[in-house]
């Protein structure tokens, strides 16, 4: 019998809410493979309270390079606002480890592709937390249409349909593009459209409108989109943060089979429903319903893929191509809905104001200088 793999030793940088409430629990329930060793975080206050929740043998550092020199962990998982993701993720990758980091991994095309840089120069990987690839309703319904079990997709909807108010927005980091990239299209909805994209595989064209309706951001706080993918189905993509009614929804409709995940923040097997077309035997839906086990969407299903990829030596699922994929649509979506125009997939370059800044330099979306 071959040794189990070792347990990697894990740093996390930011010490807030979601590594607390989010990456934290994950480690946990990987404690066989994982041990957490150090957590930075620039508030010093804060990161006391997180070690004490954490435990007393993770180290604590407000400096990210003094810990990575100190530490030198196996990986990195990084829950820091936007705006640092890029440096940080380059400094754990040029340290040798691997990196987990919050979505958006990077506020730019441009950013990302320093990142695939760095990775290419250190032989280390980043991925980006898209947990809602990783629920086990997600992977059944991914292996249905990719087999064409449900026939050809045809039509497709997402929906994240949510709700922030003005104190969400007084976050001094919240609402502008230097710290966050943009606003629902970038923080919120990428984690919908991001699953169908799974789902559905590339998309070519892309016809989108965007506004600023309630709330004082220099992003939108809507934004919706029409969308041609390359096996022929059109879609809408709809991102709000202005729906009293919060839901996330997907649908697709396939030649034989309507499949469809309603949620809000995560999802498990009885979320996913799966309607069969009038001419399919009831035998043949039945097996379409329930996969063999009830893995929610998380943290915790996304650490477990990623630690499989590094115990094989292969780069990690969420990241590479695969995750810069995500990032384009969102730069795409912009752009439709910034130039009214049609934008087709791998048109964004260098050279292109959108591969630089998801504004892209409009003038009516550019950040204006403050007196």
């Amino acid at each position: 019998m071959s040794p189990l793999p070792a347990r990697r030793r894990v740093a996390v940088v930011g010490t807030g809410a979601i590594v607390s409430g989010s990456h934290l629990p994950a480690l946990r329930a990987h404690a066989d493979r994982t041990e957490l060793v150090a957590a930075v975080d620039v508030d010093q206050p804060r990161l006391d309270a997180f070690r004490e929740l954490a435990g007393a043998d993770v180290a604590g550092y407000t400096s990210m390079d003094a810990m990575l020199e100190a530490v030198r962990p196996d990986l990195v998982l990084i829950g820091t606002p936007p705006s640092l993701h890029r440096e940080q993720t380059v400094a754990a990758l040029k340290a040798g480890a691997w990196v987990l980091c919050e979505k958006p991994l990077t506020l730019s095309l441009a950013e990302y592709d320093e990142i695939a840089a760095a990775e290419e120069a250190s032989g280390t990987y980043a991925s980006v937390v898209f947990q809602h690839r990783y629920g086990s309703g997600a992977v059944h319904a991914r292996e249905l249409i990719a087999s064409g079990e449900l026939g050809a997709p045809r039509v497709a909807h997402c929906q994240t349909t949510w709700h922030r108010d003005a104190a969400y927005y007084a976050v001094p980091w919240r609402g502008t593009w230097a710290s966050e990239g943009g606003g629902p299209t970038m923080g919120h909805g990428i984690h919908q459209y991001d699953l169908l994209l799974h789902l559905l595989g590339p998309w070519t064209e892309i016809r989108a409108m965007a506004a600023r309706l309630v709330h004082d951001t220099e992003s939108e706080d809507v934004s919706t989109a029409l969308v041609r993918f390359e096996n022929g189905a059109l879609a809408t993509v709809v991102n709000s943060v202005l729906s009293p009614d919060e839901v996330s929804r997907i649908r697709i409709d396939c030649a034989d089979a309507t499949v469809e995940l309603t949620h809000l923040y995560g999802h498990r097997n009885e979320d996913w429903t799966y309607t069969p077309a009038p001419h399919v035997d009831s035998e043949r839906a039945a097996a379409w319903r329930t996969p063999t086990s009830d893995v929610p969407s998380s943290h915790t299903a996304q650490l477990g893929g990623l630690l499989d990829a590094y115990d094989s030596g292969l780069r990690p699922p969420g990241s590479g191509p695969d995750a810069r994929a995500t990032l384009e649509f969102a730069a795409a979506l912009y752009k439709a809905a910034f130039t009214g125009s049609p934008v087709h997939a791998g048109e964004i370059g260098p050279g292109d104001p959108f591969y630089p800044a998801m504004h892209g330099d409009h003038p009516h979306w550019a950040p204006k200088e403050r007196a």
